[in-house]
């Protein structure tokens, strides 16, 4: 009994103490549960900002790249984009029926028998084509009458270019607007691949109207392809061309009359002439459409500087006062009546100078394009002697 009493009384003591001690216990064990879930969480979260900074330069990094990618290809698209809205939109370039048939009509209209054959170019609007363009075609015919003049463009190959040229039809003068084919024209010259690439919008045409370029190649492949003489559309005629071969003039000369610049307003040449071919050359490789001058001008003096006296280049160099008798910084005195100041015998002899030394005389319509030709002046005596309808001399 004893014995069972004291087991028994130690085992209810346990029981007691156990009891006793079980809230103690569970907020041990509850405060170590938060410790450790607590320690788990500031381990985990350091793990994570480890690899944060481990991974995330790389992950940068490749983001980074994609966008560069992806902002390239987003540039290039642009700058495709960006040079295909330089281009012009008087469809130039379009392929149709007319520039299908521009090769049998130059065929046919120079079939004629021509006196000389001219070629112009055109690529402004046809309401464009005013007074002075007008008159420098008349001058073509006062010293051709039996010569053939081919304007080279596509708006005024149009019932209102008719029109414009109507007047000059009636009168039984050979002169046409053609719309060109310029991918015939260029096909198996040095330009091809350069038209192609201007056309796809794979090369800028520069900052300078990419007409004014085009026109500087247009007439040195129409020349190669056909032959003949090309005038710039203000250019007056003073003379016959009849006698003139191969040829092309000095815009200016040094004091040893050796010319320093040539010009292109002014081409006279055979059919495939091996220097035609080398200015196409040229202006292919060397196209720069953010320099004034350079394809056109500057293009062909760089040419003949190199190869003028090799064997196999036969061409003449006229002086400036065969087409460029007055420079673009005086041409202005020629449309103004002379004041008291001036000398009157200068206004007076220039245009009989003209007349008996010079094949034409150049307008510089960049520096004269807006001034009017007034009565009395040296311009009008000489537009006058040498038009065929005569309309609107002082209006031009």
């Amino acid at each position: 009994m004893t014995f069972k009493r004291v087991v028994s009384h130690e085992i209810f003591g346990h029981r007691l103490v156990s009891r006793s001690k079980s809230p103690v216990i569970s907020i041990v064990l509850f405060s170590l549960l938060i410790f450790f879930m607590f320690a788990y969480s500031i381990i985990s979260n350091m793990s994570l900002k480890s690899a944060a900074f481990n991974v995330l330069p790389i992950s940068f990094t490749i983001s980074t790249q994609r966008n560069m990618i992806v902002e390239g290809d987003s540039e290039n698209d642009q700058f495709h984009r960006g040079i295909r809205r330089k281009l012009p939109e008087n469809e130039i370039f379009r392929s149709d029926e007319l520039t299908e048939k521009f090769h049998g009509r130059v065929q046919e209209f120079f079939n004629h028998k021509c006196e000389v054959q001219f070629f112009m170019t055109w690529i402004s609007t046809a309401e464009s084509f005013g007074a002075r363009e007008i008159l420098a075609v008349e001058s073509v015919f006062k010293a051709h009458p039996h010569g053939c003049l081919m304007i080279l463009s596509r708006t005024l190959d149009s019932a209102q270019g008719h029109m414009i040229l109507k007047p000059l039809l009636d009168r039984g003068f050979k002169v046409q607007a053609v719309t060109p084919d310029l991918p015939f024209l260029l096909n198996n010259t040095p330009a091809e691949a350069w038209f192609n690439d201007i056309k796809s919008g794979e090369k800028d045409p520069g900052g300078i109207p990419l007409a004014q370029n085009l026109s500087n190649l247009m007439r040195l492949a129409a020349l190669y392809k056909y032959g003949g003489v090309y005038l710039d559309t203000d250019f007056i005629v003073l003379k016959s061309f009849k006698g003139l071969k191969n040829t092309m003039g000095a815009q200016s000369i040094n004091s040893a009359k050796n010319w320093t610049r040539l010009n292109n307003a002014v081409l006279v040449f055979d059919k495939n002439h091996p220097l035609l071919y080398k200015f196409i050359e040229e202006f292919a490789l060397t196209f720069d459409g953010n320099k004034w001058g350079h394809n056109g001008p500057y293009m062909v003096s760089r040419v003949v500087h190199r190869v003028e006296g090799r064997p196999g280049y036969n061409f003449t160099i006229l002086p400036p006062v065969a087409f460029y008798p007055v420079d673009w910084i005086k041409i202005v005195r020629l449309f103004k009546v002379p004041s008291q100041q001036a000398d009157p015998k200068w206004f007076e002899a220039k245009p009989q100078e003209l007349n008996e030394k010079s094949y034409g005389l150049h307008l510089w319509n960049k520096q004269s394009s807006k001034l009017m030709v007034e009565e009395g002046s040296a311009m009008g005596k000489l537009l006058s002697e040498h038009c065929v309808l005569c309309n609107q001399i002082y209006s031009s």
